[in-house]
């Protein structure tokens, strides 16, 4: 298990309690990440402004998504935009401190969506299609790491949801 240096001891602990008649076998190792910072989600700044309605169109087109799920449009224009590929309503504290004018992600429920609170635009466009360009992504960057590698990727659809 992966775990915060200071819950070592306490981590310890329980597994001895749990374990009294005999002696447990463990190890621990420290992670050496060269990116702490790294995590799920990202902020980016447009080059211009977009007006609101015009910057939720061009979402709903470039990302091929049926419909777009979002809160009151409260501001004019978007210049800060949030994201987080998948299930993203855990960031959406992050989004607003980063005062993104809108958050794009999925799997919002209907009472999360009050959260917002006219402070960011939340936009929902699906889980699937949130991440549907990751395998692109992906290759593009094996491809660089390991240009003698046969690589391709499926034409398999499997997005379990469907739109009417």
């Amino acid at each position: 298990m992966i775990l915060p240096k200071d819950k070592e001891s306490q981590v310890i602990a329980a597994l001895l309690r749990a374990h009294p008649y005999e002696e447990v076998a463990y190890d621990l190792f420290s992670l050496a990440n060269a990116n702490r910072e790294t995590g799920s989600g990202m902020v980016g700044i447009l080059d211009k402004p977009m007006k609101t309605s015009y910057f939720l169109l061009f979402l709903k087109e470039r990302m091929g998504v049926a419909c777009l799920k979002h809160t009151r449009a409260h501001t004019e224009e978007i210049r800060r935009v949030a994201l987080c590929g998948g299930s993203g309503s855990f960031l959406l504290r992050d989004a607003i401190n980063s005062e993104s004018d809108i958050y794009i992600t999925s799997d919002y429920k209907y009472h999360q969506f009050f959260d917002a609170e006219d402070r960011i635009i939340i936009a929902d466009i699906g889980h699937y299609e949130s991440e549907q360009f990751t395998m692109e992504l992906l290759l593009e960057i094996i491809q660089k790491k390991f240009p003698t590698f046969a690589l391709c990727l499926t034409n398999a659809h499997t997005n379990p949801v469907q739109y009417l």
